[in-house]
């Protein structure tokens, strides 16, 4: 259970690391997150003598479409939270990923054919009925919690057909984008004078260290997946956007209405339904052991 909760903690940490970056424009930020990662991921698969897996994943065409098409949608997923963590939408992305694992409920249905209960059908309409409501609180789509959620739900889906470990995985998905990501930051830098020659060695060492905290959470999940129970590590994931939300409502004092409380609250009793609901089926089966 160690490694679940120092993944999870971590991810829900990560607010506090990109709001010392909110200076940076997120489509800059995003561009470091991609260069940085692989070079982290690369280097440690170099340490350990797996290159050649890397290598291996890239020579297959079967798996190029697919890895391309993870990349970008993490690469959509990285770049709205970065973007709305520095934009001041904490709670809103807390509501992203309260709500993910509902949406891939979902998606299993649309896409895969899968089949719900009479409980998971109720916990899904119960998700959307706090959707509409934060909508409606809103006056709008609140796409940045639609985006993370669907993004990272559709990311799940492809990952299922690439039977990658976590880390070769992680390079090959970084690989795949990272010199897209280096000629974005040339031309961001040229196009407004270099202005990263004047960051400050702390914002310097953030943004290198940003393929260390995309990295180690991800392994650390991978590990604990393998070690404990996955009903465990389900329940354990809530840490991360219960996090988020009380930085966005008590840290950044970001508004938070009655109503946002009530969408919020139909989340919650529909996270209760589906988790209840997935614990009785843990507890008849045996749990075998991939945001």
């Amino acid at each position: 259970m160690g490694y679940a909760l120092a993944a999870f903690l971590l991810w829900g940490l990560l607010p506090l690391y990109w709001k010392h970056l909110a200076g940076i424009p997120a489509l800059e930020l995003l561009a470091h997150r991609f260069l940085w990662s692989f070079v982290f991921v690369a280097g440690w698969l170099g340490v350990r003598r797996r290159l050649g897996e890397l290598g291996a994943v890239f020579a297959d065409p079967r798996r190029r479409r697919p890895l391309f098409l993870a990349a970008v949608l993490i690469a959509v997923n990285w770049g709205v939270y970065v973007w709305a963590v520095t934009g001041d939408h904490l709670i809103e992305a807390s509501l992203g990923y309260y709500i993910n694992p509902l949406v891939s409920v979902a998606l299993g249905v649309l896409v895969l054919g899968e089949r719900l209960g009479r409980r998971q059908w109720a916990a899904v309409g119960l998700a959307a009925a706090g959707v509409v409501l934060f909508a409606l609180e809103v006056r709008g789509l609140p796409w940045i919690s639609l985006a993370l959620a669907f993004s990272f739900g559709f990311y799940g889906l492809v990952k299922k057909t690439l039977h990658l470990d976590a880390l070769t995985g992680l390079a090959a998905e970084t690989g795949m984008l990272v010199l897209p990501a280096a000629l974005t930051l040339a031309w961001i830098e040229s196009a407004r004078g270099w202005p990263a020659l004047g960051y400050t060695a702390e914002v310097w060492l953030l943004l290198l260290g940003a393929g260390v905290v995309t990295a180690l959470p991800l392994l650390w999940f991978a590990e604990a997946v393998r070690r404990a129970a996955l009903s465990t590590v389900g329940l354990i994931q809530y840490v991360t956007p219960t996090m988020k939300l009380l930085f966005g409502v008590f840290l950044y004092h970001e508004p938070f209405t009655p109503a946002h409380l009530a969408s919020f609250a139909l989340i919650w009793a529909a996270l209760g339904l589906y988790t209840t609901t997935f614990f009785r089926r843990a507890g008849a089966a045996p749990a075998t052991v991939e945001k």
